[in-house]
């Protein structure tokens, strides 16, 4: 009889990991509509982390592609990132702008790096809001004011180089006594780690944040994380930020 119990199990985990294996390779691969940014990243690493196979379709925004009528039609607030995936609910194919709410689906999706006890997501939810609605505009501020505006503007720059220091310190005490913003390693994370590396250019010392430092360098040492940040980054080479034409393209867009 023991004989017997233990086979069964043995043989049904060796059926479970040929059908995983068949449908890993009738899986279609999802189309991510991507530039080498903070935000572009953040679904780049969450790809990886889930090894889901996916097609990259860069948006170069430098060139006014987020424009394209295509393209709106898959992210009507012309921002990337945004993803067409041909297997969503119900095995019909489903777009998604918007990187947190791509992350909680790819989170759904998979199964993986977004908890299913409410309470554990609600914990990881506010942590992607938090960096949604503060790390990355203030962040972005920082960037354009200190690195791309035309004119120095002394008050603008002080005042999003101060809330992204309070930003940090923010993050600084809550990973004092965790690995982790939510504890357990998660889509949250993958959403700040490309805006917390630009620590340099929005003006920041690193050092004055050891656990946040310490967080950082776990991050970066994930091969899924690596591989993530590292991708198109050959696309960016060549185009001068400063370009007034690049600069009408990026910035003081209206209506349209």
């Amino acid at each position: 009889m023991a004989r017997g119990k233990s086979r069964r199990p043995a043989a049904k985990a060796k059926k479970a990991k040929t059908k995983a294996k068949k449908a890993g390779k009738s899986a279609k691969p999802i189309e991510l509509y991507y530039w080498p940014t903070p935000n572009g990243f953040k679904i780049s690493i969450m790809l990886e982390e889930c090894r889901l196979p996916y097609v990259l379709k860069p948006v170069n925004i430098s060139k006014g592609e987020q424009f394209n009528p295509d393209f709106l039609k898959i992210s009507p607030n012309n921002r990337m990132p945004a993803i067409i995936d041909p297997q969503g609910p119900g095995g019909r194919p489903i777009s998604i702008f918007e990187s947190g709410a791509i992350l909680q689906y790819l989170g759904r999706k998979t199964g993986k790096f977004y908890p299913a006890d409410e309470r554990a997501r609600v914990e990881v939810d506010q942590w992607l809001f938090w960096q949604m609605g503060g790390v990355g505009p203030m962040a972005g501020q920082v960037h354009h004011f200190r690195n791309y505006a035309v004119e120095t503007l002394t008050y603008a720059i002080n005042r999003y180089i101060n809330e992204v220091n309070r930003l940090y310190g923010v993050m600084n005490l809550r990973l004092k006594d965790r690995a982790f913003i939510a504890g357990k390693y998660s889509i949250a994370d993958m959403a700040l780690v490309g805006w917390v590396n630009g620590w340099e250019r929005q003006g920041q010392d690193i050092n004055e944040f050891p656990n946040l430092k310490r967080w950082l360098e776990t991050m970066k040492a994930r091969p899924a994380v690596k591989r993530g940040m590292a991708l198109g980054l050959e696309l960016r080479q060549g185009i001068d930020m400063k370009d007034p034409k690049v600069q009408a393209v990026l910035f003081n867009q209206r209506a349209r």
